[in-house]
């Protein structure tokens, strides 16, 4: 059971999640990649390369698997982090905006940043996210769906 399970209020539910998007693991695939080639000529060498690819690729997994974005029907729920835990749980009537900052290779392979600005000043930013847009686009969804219910 992840945190966003575990932190459920009663009654409520999970509408959407996010995750961190692969290209996290870009710069040590890259690394990885020029010791696959550096095998040809120098296998040593290579070899060597290849496994600093391999331990730069533990921290984006650590930080990928670690990591828990959601949307439920009356808040956004985001843990991040595992050592240094770092957690947001934001009510829908809470957030003032959203934004996502996606630069040219963040549209061309739909990630990007998102930012959370909450009432009282919070705000808080998201980076590497997986379809940003679509994960904006279930706050506001909610958002919507809670302001039409009837308050007790």
């Amino acid at each position: 059971m992840g945190y966003i399970e575990s932190s459920l209020l009663p009654g409520e539910r999970i509408v959407a999640r996010a995750h961190v998007h692969r290209i996290v693991f870009a710069k040590a695939l890259a690394v990885a990649l020029v010791g696959a080639v550096a095998l040809y000529f120098q296998p040593a060498a290579g070899a060597i390369v290849i496994v600093i690819g391999l331990a730069m690729a533990i921290p984006p997994f650590i930080t990928a698997k670690s990591s828990e974005f959601g949307v439920t029907d009356k808040r956004v729920v985001i843990k991040v982090g595992v050592i240094r835990r770092r957690t947001i749980e934001l009510l829908l009537r809470q957030i003032e905006a959203i934004s996502v900052d996606q630069s040219v290779p963040g549209r061309m392979l739909n990630y990007g940043s998102i930012t959370l600005t909450g009432t009282g000043g919070v705000k808080e930013v998201f980076h590497n996210i997986a379809r940003p847009l679509e994960f904006r686009r279930y706050i506001q969804g909610q958002s919507v769906e809670e302001d039409r219910e009837p308050r007790a």
